[in-house]
């Protein structure tokens, strides 16, 4: 089978959408599969081309076996809503007419966040006269309402019925999370065509590992217990929560005994280092976003890993994927995020949970897992055995199957 995947971020970009895409296709290659992916030039999150890569009509590499081509693409930084469409919709026309050239495909997949590479898969089956598949990683968009990017409008209305349109001639739609399914049943969408394979982890780089002894002492922070957040420090994470924390521990006699790493990221970056640097919030250490092969060291120095994002309805249908990263690597979660996620951190018994943008509440948290050696020694014994459960290379065989059977299907 030959499956053609649309998608607009793939490694040596590191967010989540380009590994759960790169895991996928590369174990779909082992099973013997033939797979293009048409993505752009790595530049997210800052909107700079990465090294070694130009910014052009057409480029081909080979990466374990997968075909990748990129694309043109109009770049810009994961910030400001009307420069990232103009850069998804220049993906969504050189990606489709890139998969044009492509031939001899049995499926084509193309994945969100946001629809218009989702709306290039269409066109692409359409003129192809194969089945296509919708891989929901969110409810765009709906998710731009809730960020504030952009005031409601005519325009967000429009969406949504791009939106309903998509899922309605998408021959399945595989989400991420159980409660996107229940949310586009509640739609009208067809539940039957639904299928869900959630985020998961790669096991074999995700492991338990020693603190790294040269990053602990270039960040001093040797002695101290720390907690991070890795990934996009964009508006849906509201990480002013962590430097509400750490501003409160700042004057407590056992502040000096925390860290807060952020590294990543975003439209909300320069934003958070600046209030940091105002408030003199030393405790708390920026690292800008480091390579694929380079992330774990960085994980190994966590004591416990936050994860958060606002406070709304909307997002307790996300399950972030770093959560799983977590378990894999033993590091104890505060987690911030309400709903599903939550619901997997209390059956796996790896962390504990804490209102989202309450940051007495972490504080409270952050220092049980300080004082409480057992608890934290429990959380970190669970994380490896409960990532097995959400093993990628078990997830990538599910979602095969979904599109083996879709494969089948007469346009």
């Amino acid at each position: 089978m030959h499956i053609l995947f649309l998608t607009d971020n793939f490694p040596p970009e590191v967010n989540a959408p380009a590994s759960r895409t790169f895991e996928h296709c590369r174990e779909w290659v082992k099973a013997g599969h033939q797979v293009t992916v048409i993505t752009g030039a790595p530049n997210f999150p800052k909107g700079k081309v990465f090294d070694g890569y130009r910014n052009r009509l057409w480029h081909e590499e080979t990466m374990v076996g997968i075909r990748v081509i990129r694309v043109w693409t109009y770049i810009t930084a994961n910030e400001g809503f009307a420069k990232r469409t103009l850069d998804y919709l220049s993906y969504m026309v050189t990606g489709f007419l890139a998969s044009l050239f492509v031939r001899r495909v049995d499926i084509v997949v193309g994945t969100s966040p946001q629809f218009f590479t989702v709306c290039a898969a269409y066109a692409c089956g359409l003129f192809k006269c194969v089945p296509w598949v919708f891989e929901l990683r969110d409810i765009w968009p709906e998710s731009i309402r809730v960020v504030g990017a952009m005031k409601a409008s005519k325009v967000l209305d429009l969406l949504e019925k791009v939106e309903l349109f998509l899922y309605r001639k998408a021959s399945a739609i595989v989400s991420v999370t159980h409660a996107f399914r229940t949310a586009l049943m509640r739609r009208g969408v067809d539940g039957n065509k639904i299928h869900v394979v959630t985020n998961g982890v790669d096991i074999t780089r995700f492991s338990p590992t020693e603190k790294d002894t040269a990053l602990l002492q270039q960040y001093g922070l040797q002695g101290k217990f720390v907690a991070g957040y890795i990934g996009t420090h964009g508006l849906a994470h509201a990480l002013d929560t962590v430097l509400d924390a750490a501003k409160a521990l700042k004057s407590a006699p056992d502040g000096d005994r925390f860290r807060f790493i952020l590294l990543g990221d975003g439209a909300n970056k320069t934003a958070l280092r600046q209030r940091a640097q105002a408030e003199g919030l030393d405790s708390v250490i920026f690292v800008d976003s480091v390579p694929k092969d380079q992330v774990v060291r960085y994980w190994s120095l966590l004591d416990a890993s936050i994860i958060h994002l606002k406070k709304d309805k909307l997002f307790t249908t996300v399950i972030p994927s770093k959560l799983f990263e977590c378990m894999g690597m033993a590091i104890p979660v505060l987690h911030g995020v309400q709903g599903e996620s939550a619901g997997i951190v209390e059956r796996e018994d790896v962390g504990l949970l804490f209102e989202p943008e309450n940051p007495e509440a972490l504080i409270q948290n952050l220092r049980r897992l300080a004082d409480e050696s057992l608890l934290l020694n429990r959380f970190k014994a669970n994380g490896p055995i409960a990532a097995k459960h959400y093993d990628r290379v078990a997830l990538a065989t599910n979602m095969l199957n979904i599109l083996e059977t879709q494969a089948k299907r007469v346009c």
